[in-house]
Order: structure tokens, then sequence, then C-alpha cells
């Protein structure tokens, strides 16, 4: 398999599609390890899995109907592998394999499938020291930006995924690339107030044109650096209840095209109307209470150089 992921938007070829069988039990409070599956466990309101897997099969025609090559993980029994982005993520012609927490460590193996089409010397796998998932990765041609957290209780934030040892590996691995880091807010039990990944808060959906939640940074510097790259006519701007529906993490099929929760109203009317965009409205709601949506589900391996 020849991989290329340059961007967010290109047309779609190829991608790995998450799954949704053999979810297993509702978690625990403790055993919850991102703030929005935390608050839905405790309102008593996580999802089913038969509604989960009801809105992922919507999903998936979608893609089909635009012709994309669809792989899909092996099912492991009672394990959540809904999340297919945060197990790996493709640069150019290359695999990077996540360090994922521990909780979620035995994810991995059932990529094997996919893993064993690519050429051995086009996988890397990281350092133990090296923590990041694909969520908190966003490409953009020349630019990647990259979700992190520096502050000393990195530790203690399970939300934090994304280290600077990973960040400085992701450099040596892609020099031809330009990694910029971009703090994130973090929170383990309020997902009002903090986001898991940077999808959560920025994200393309068409050439030269994004959507942000502002607050969703650490610090303004981390908003204006992308501010400079767009252009603040070319962003659109959500509220913190959109940011809390993750109105952000939507998932561009091409330039022209993107998947969208049938429920994000103001966003999907602009995109439409004020980018002239095609949007693929699908049921997700019942995944969203797991702390991920759309893109969350993806792990894109070719996308076409237009």
């Amino acid at each position: 398999m020849q991989l290329y992921i340059n961007n967010e938007t290109s047309t779609l070829k190829s991608v790995v599609l998450g799954q949704p069988g053999s979810l297993g039990r509702v978690p625990t409070l403790e055993e919850t390890y991102d703030a929005k599956s935390y608050e839905t466990v405790s309102l008593g309101i996580y999802p089913r899995e038969e509604d989960v897997y009801k809105e992922m099969n919507m999903f998936e025609r979608v893609l089909s109907r635009y012709n994309v090559q669809i792989f899909r993980p092996w099912t492991l029994d009672n394990c959540n592998q809904i999340f297919a982005r945060d197990v790996g993520f493709v640069i150019n012609d290359k695999v990077i394999v996540s360090n994922i927490i521990p909780d979620r460590e035995d994810e991995k193996e059932a990529y094997e499938t996919v893993y064993n089409q690519i050429a051995y010397n086009k996988i890397y796998n990281l350092p133990e020291k090296a923590h990041v998932e694909g969520g908190d990765i966003v490409l953009y041609d020349d630019l990647v930006f990259v979700g992190m957290y520096s502050r000393p209780d990195y530790s203690q934030m399970k939300t934090a995924r994304t280290n600077s040892y990973a960040f400085d590996f992701l450099k040596e691995v892609c020099p031809e690339k330009t990694f910029i880091p971009l703090e994130l807010k973090k929170s383990n039990v309020d997902p009002w107030n903090g986001v898991l990944h940077l999808d959560c808060t920025f994200m393309p959906v068409s050439k030269g044109k994004a959507i942000i939640y502002k607050e969703g940074f650490l610090d303004e510097k981390s908003y204006e650096t992308v501010v400079d790259v767009f252009g603040k006519a070319n962003l659109f701007h959500i509220t913190q209840e959109e940011m809390y529906h993750m109105n952000t993490n939507v998932f561009s099929i091409s330039p022209q095209v993107v998947v969208s929760e049938q429920r994000f109203d103001r966003l999907n009317r602009y995109l439409e109307e004020e980018w002239s965009m095609v949007v693929e409205r699908v049921p997700y709601h019942e995944i969203s209470k797991m702390g991920g949506l759309l893109r969350c589900s993806t792990f894109p391996l070719i996308r076409a150089n237009d």
C-alpha cells in the first residue's frame, strides 16, 4: 500500500474506520479516561452498543458512496474500538503507531491486518517516553499542528495525551515538515472547560478554511498562531456549547465534501451557504457521549494530491 496523507481535506481514497462491535460493559467512573465519558457515565446515559453500531454504519455508507476503500480492525472481545484515530496516524507516507494510554493498549493489536499491507520501513514506533495520539495531529500541507499539554501536572491529567518528547520525535521522523505546537486546555471531568485533543478545538474543513474554538487553547499565542496561518475571515468560530457537542470533529472526504453530525445546525448551514460545501449529515450523537465524533472514528491512509 502506498500511503499518502498530506492534509485533512484532499480527496479521501482509503481509510480505517473504527469497530463498533463488542464494546463491553459500561465503564465505572474510575475507568473512564475522558471528561465526556466521565459525565455520561455519572448521568447514566452512556450509549448502548446497538445505537453505536447503527451510527457507525451510517457513516460507513456515506464513505462507501464516495468510493472510499474502507478497512476495519479485528473485533476484540469487550473492547471499545470506536476511535481509530488515536491508535495511529499517517504523515506523508509514514505511519506513526501511537503510544496511547495503557487502558487502550490492547486496541493496537487489532490493526495488524492493516499494517501487514504496509512496508515495514514506513511504520514508526515511538520511544516509550513519547506520548501522542492521532487526535492531536492536524496536517496542513507543509505544516503539522500538534496539540500538546506541557504543564507540570501532565501525569495527573488523563486527558493530556501528547507531550514534548513526541513532538521532538516527530520532527526527527518528518524533517520535511514544519511542526507547530499548540497548548490545549485540559480537564479530567468537565467537558465544558477542557478539550481532549486538538481536533476537538480546531479542524481544517476545506482549502484555507477551518473551524475553531478559541477558548480551547491554554494561551492566546496558540490561537493567534492559527489565525496567522488561515486569516480570521477563513475561520468559523464555534461557541462553548458547540465545542461541548464537538462541532470541530467533522471529517472531510474532499475539499468540497464534509461529513458532519446532523444536529450541528449553525455549522452545517454555514458550510453550505458561506463556503459552498456539500455537507453529508449523519447521526453520531450517541457516539459523541464517549468523547469523540466523526474524525476520531477514522484513521486515513491515502488521500489524493489535490
